[in-house]
């Protein structure tokens, strides 16, 4: 039978870690804060601002949500140490089986909210708007993109966020040479920030006859929705702006009509577009709202004494600058490079399983932080 009481012992540190868990997200603070907004939403004035009135309630949501999970992780602790105990008692082998499953289930959860307690920056909660582009490896990078598309809309879908197409170009024999597009859902610009710079894939090409191994690049960019509460000054007459016909994936609505939008901020060079709208009109909306994001990233990290935070050092897109290898050939892993996070499941990791490279990347810039 199950040795319940090294069960025991092996979580009997986790009561302290839970408290100063509590303690870390002020649930006290929160809690007063809660019975504060609730009993604004009750008075008869609370609606005549319908905008205050929304982002009051996605704030009492927010805080709701956040009180409500480290409720339910404490509550999980109590509720398995009780269950070993009655395992004990009884000698019952299938509860003392229900124990150490429910056991894994309570360390797993921790550990999800520990991390996201480390989603902590201005921006982290925000949707994201992530861009991949090819480099270095032609045929072979733009093939490479595609699957790092796959990759990231895999990873989206597991989490249940929603996932809008902003901007798509073909390669020329294969693949993509670069997509745009938006990630919805809680604190995707947290877990994002950590795909932002050159990914590098070892393998052998299924475009060369020989069967030889090649090296591709792509570029991943990632920034963060930016809300119409913070205003950045657009002149229009800084604009250039052009349309053209849509091309790629996209529905029927495709090469039908100059819907597309491209808008260059002459000043600063920033070049964004859209085309997967179905409108002239939405897609300039959406490419203004881009450009918006793009334009307070750059004004942020000129703020910034080094480039880092919101974008993180910009690089070419090839040798020596990856961020992340996935090598297929000669032998199967994906290693980070700042973390020295890896797997050989390189399998997994296409189909989206990136959570661990995001959560150890979590982890390292946050002691990087405290250092």
């Amino acid at each position: 039978m199950l040795d319940l009481d090294q069960l025991r012992l092996s979580l009997e540190p986790y009561n302290a870690k839970v408290m100063e868990m509590g303690n870390s997200l002020d649930i006290a603070k929160h809690n007063e804060e809660i019975a504060e907004l609730e009993e604004l939403s009750g008075s008869p004035e609370f609606w005549n601002d319908m905008e205050k009135a929304q982002r009051t309630l996605q704030k009492l949501k927010e805080l709701k949500d956040i009180v409500d999970k480290y409720n339910a992780l404490s509550s999980s602790y109590e509720d398995v140490m009780t269950l070993i105990e009655m395992a004990k008692e009884e000698d019952d082998e299938e509860l003392a089986n229900e124990a150490s499953s429910e056991a894994d289930t309570f360390v797993n959860e921790y550990e999800s909210m520990r991390i996201a307690t480390l989603l902590d920056g201005d921006y982290d909660a925000n949707n994201a708007i992530l861009s991949l582009h090819a480099g270095a490896g032609g045929t072979e990078a733009c093939d490479w993109v595609s699957m790092l598309y796959r990759m990231y809309t895999r990873w989206a879908d597991k989490k249940g966020y929603k996932v809008q197409l902003l901007d798509y170009l073909e390669g020329d024999e294969a693949g993509v040479k670069s997509v745009t597009i938006q990630i919805n859902g809680e604190n995707v610009y947290g877990y994002l920030k950590a795909e932002k710079g050159i990914h590098r894939l070892v393998r052998i090409s299924p475009f060369d006859s020989s069967g030889r191994r090649h090296t591709s690049f792509a570029s991943c960019d990632v920034i963060p929705e930016i809300t119409d509460e913070i205003e950045i000054e657009i002149k229009q007459e800084d604009l250039r702006i052009d349309t053209y016909r849509a091309t790629g994936a996209g529905g029927q609505h495709i090469n039908t009509t100059d819907s597309a939008v491209r808008i260059t901020h002459m000043p600063t060079g920033v070049v964004v577009q859209c085309q997967n709208e179905r409108s002239q009109i939405q897609n300039r909306e959406k490419a203004m709202q881009m450009l918006k994001a793009k334009l307070f990233e750059k004004q942020e990290e000129e703020r910034m004494a080094e480039l880092e935070g919101i974008r993180g050092e910009k690089k070419d897109i090839g040798w020596g600058s990856q961020i992340r290898s996935y090598v297929f050939h000669p032998y199967n892993m994906v290693k980070d490079h700042r973390t020295s996070e890896e797997t050989g499941n390189t399998g997994a990791v296409i189909d989206g399983d990136i959570d661990r490279f995001m959560n150890a990347y979590l982890v390292w810039i946050h002691q990087r932080d405290e250092e």
